[in-house]
């Protein structure tokens, strides 16, 4: 099972290699306020999603998404903080909108079947919304936007797929202000997650996000120098490393 699901990722990543198109001109930083109400009525500090809690409020996450979809960044004028922060809460604010859209459901891998989305039934590549008036995918602003344009390995831990394996979501909004602080409190949480990770000297093993995309965090070192930036325990370079099956139940 380990290995289809990383077959698939691979599978995604390669299909997924074009610059975006997605942008805007001129556009206005938006206000990130009612995306921060939404996550603290509904979100716990432990990640913990109140997913009919969305559905009775979904009137006020569909005013926050329209202003995104008709806010989208502009590569010329706005900070790379505020395109981050955009990206970030685009990604987490549509996947909430996908699942209440499908409410009730187990995993939100169901819904590539489900929907009959072509490409192996991945969810991921569900055209659902629109940025400037494009059609676009959470694997587009993953893949062509996030992990592309910005290079930025600590996003992994700040976008949240649904699923009980996932990095919590975050009951906050990303804002650029306190990015930083923001992306370096989700990674060392993550990392130190003995539910999601278990960490000694000498062996580790670890969330398969660092097998899956292996090559985001080995840029500027090894996986276990990367660790080391944020994990409690010191790893010795000569760690033995194992990756943890992944569980795609849904997070409430």
């Amino acid at each position: 099972m380990k290995l289809i699901v990383t077959y698939i990722f691979l599978l995604v990543s390669f299909l997924s290699c074009g610059p975006s198109s997605l942008g805007g001109q001129g556009t206005q930083v938006p206000d990130h306020r009612l995306w921060e109400e939404l996550l603290r009525n509904n979100v716990s500090p432990y990640g913990k999603v109140n997913y009919k809690g969305f559905i009775k409020e979904k009137e006020k996450l569909e005013n926050y998404l329209e202003i995104l979809s008709q806010n989208a960044p502009d590569r010329e004028s706005w900070t790379k903080e505020e395109q981050l922060a955009y990206w970030i809460n685009a990604y987490n604010a549509f996947t909430v909108k996908l699942i209440v859209d499908h409410y009730p459901v187990k995993s939100i891998r169901d819904l590539g079947p489900k929907l009959k989305i072509p490409l192996v039934n991945d969810v991921w590549h569900y055209e659902f919304f629109e940025i400037n008036g494009e059609k676009s995918s959470l694997d587009e602003i993953e893949h062509n936007i996030l992990r592309k344009e910005f290079e930025e390995p600590r996003i992994h831990f700040a976008i949240n797929c649904a699923s009980v394996s996932c990095p919590p979501l975050l009951n906050e909004a990303f804002v650029p202000e306190k990015l930083e602080t923001q992306l370096e409190m989700v990674t060392r949480l993550f990392i130190n997650d003995s539910q999601r990770n278990f960490i000694s000297a000498n062996e580790i093993e670890i969330s398969s996000i660092f097998s899956w995309f292996k090559g985001d965090f080995t840029k500027n070192g090894t996986l276990i120098d990367f660790l080391n930036q944020y994990s409690q325990i010191s790893i010795s370079p000569n760690a033995k490393i194992r990756h943890l099956d992944y569980d795609w139940s849904l997070n409430e």
